[in-house]
């Protein structure tokens, strides 16, 4: 009898303790919430792209990074935090028709420049919002898309019929 007594006080020692224990982790894995840092994305040149005016044939010069991977493509300027006035992306497609972009991700407000195999500007998307992911159709073909930072096309005087030339 007085066997069973103490096997009962362990078991019910053991049982408290183990509560404890167990609460005790449950609530301080709360507290160590760890936080992750994104990496920075930082601009790489990869080529200088012109753009030519055709109203009084000035030119504006930029240093351009490529997308012309899939994976470039689809992440295009997602996540950076902030892009310089005389940097852009430039997305080269294989084929030429109607593109839509939209900004998922994308912190940095852009005018985007669509322009077609004969590298001609053929439709602008001024000033769109971050993180908006609404269609942001060419309503043209296009073969090729510049994204530069917002309001620059206004501030350049970008006119459809514009071109561009880069290496």
């Amino acid at each position: 009898m007085w066997l069973n007594k103490i096997n009962f006080r362990i078991f019910y020692t053991f049982l408290f303790l183990g509560s404890c224990f167990l609460i005790t982790n449950l609530f301080s894995c709360k507290e160590d919430k760890k936080v992750i840092k994104q990496t920075e994305i930082v601009f790489k040149k990869e080529g200088e792209l012109t753009i030519h005016k055709v109203s009084d044939s000035t030119e504006i010069k930029l240093d351009i990074e490529i997308a012309d991977t899939e994976f470039d493509e689809q992440t295009g300027l997602m996540y950076r935090e902030s892009m310089d006035k005389n940097q852009a992306m430039l997305f080269v497609f294989e084929d030429e028709s109607e593109r839509y972009f939209y900004m998922k991700n994308t912190k940095i407000p852009l005018d985007i420049l669509y322009i077609n195999a004969n590298k001609t500007i053929v439709s602008f998307q001024k000033n769109t919002k971050p993180f908006d992911e609404s269609s942001l159709p060419s309503n043209a073909p296009a073969k090729y898309v510049l994204e530069v930072n917002a309001g620059l096309a206004d501030t350049w005087g970008l006119a459809i019929g514009d071109s561009i030339s880069y290496q």
